[in-house]
């Protein structure tokens, strides 16, 4: 597990687990991504599902990650796109699964498109249109890609949209090189702390911490990266408080399919 302290063995049922988001009382809510159900759960520490929600007006065609914002209101991020080719992009907007009665939850649709792409799909160089992490601020949903292209330039683009139900030009407001190395320099996940003064993007072994940022363009802040040693398929990355993370990875390749947590430390070394 590298530097990450493994906390559960998610269950069978849940093998590819491709966002998290943390509670309370040592549970989160999960998502799995495309062709799995349309469904998020209630997890605790020891791995046991504690709850499941049929999301209704919603198909997980690839969801990819999850968060919420200051009302508890639950974003699912259906931005897969590996070949950066969908143009039916979407967020499902669910309220607060905490204080919702029954086994289904209504979603609103916040549906998107990124002006910036011409062709479906674009030439292989252009291929920056798959999105797997998805963090709330304010009033706006940010959204990083994972930069598919092929030479791999180790580039990603930060988009925003409005939080709320309704048909949207994705607007452009960042891009940074993250590195070189395809296998570890693609975003598979970010998250922002409960105080707003960090923000953590995900790949398969490195952790890449944004500090001392004004949004929207986080990527104007200084960026220090964290190689945490694990290289299982780390997808999901949440926040417990503002120095403790957790992550999960999915099943893959014999290993995998597990809850770990992180301590963030002044590890991190300056971009």
């Amino acid at each position: 597990f590298g530097q990450l302290k493994h906390v559960a063995d998610f269950p069978n049922a849940l093998d590819e687990v491709s966002g998290i988001l943390y509670v309370q009382d040592s549970t989160i809510w999960a998502i799995e991504d495309g062709g799995n159900k349309d469904e998020i759960y209630k997890v605790d520490f020891n791995g046991d599902i504690l709850k499941t929600f049929e999301v209704k007006n919603a198909k997980n065609n690839d969801w990819e990650d999850i968060t919420k914002d200051q009302n508890g209101n639950i974003y699912i991020a259906d931005t897969g796109n590996n070949n950066s080719d969908r143009k039916d992009i979407v967020i499902y907007k669910i309220p607060n699964p905490e204080i919702e009665k029954g086994n289904k939850i209504d979603a609103e649709k916040i549906e998107f498109y990124y002006p910036e792409q011409k062709k479906y799909p674009p030439k292989k160089a252009n291929k920056n249109y798959d999105v797997e992490a998805l963090f709330h601020f304010k009033d706006k949903l940010y959204l990083m890609t994972r930069n598919r292209a092929d030479p791999f330039a180790g580039n990603a683009s930060i988009y925003t949209v409005p939080d709320t139900n309704g048909k949207y030009a994705a607007t452009l407001v960042g891009s940074i090189n993250i590195c070189k190395d395809w296998k570890t320099c693609q975003i598979t996940g970010i998250a922002i702390s409960p105080d707003k003064k960090k923000i953590v993007a995900l790949s398969y072994g490195k952790l890449f911490v944004f500090t001392d940022f004004t949004l929207d363009d986080f990527s104007r802040g200084t960026m220090s990266t964290i190689d945490i040693g694990a290289r299982t398929q780390l997808e999901s990355i949440c926040f417990v408080n503002d120095t403790t993370l957790l992550l999960a990875d999915e099943v893959s390749h014999g290993g995998g399919g597990n809850l770990y947590s992180y301590q963030l430390s002044d590890k991190a070394k300056s971009n």
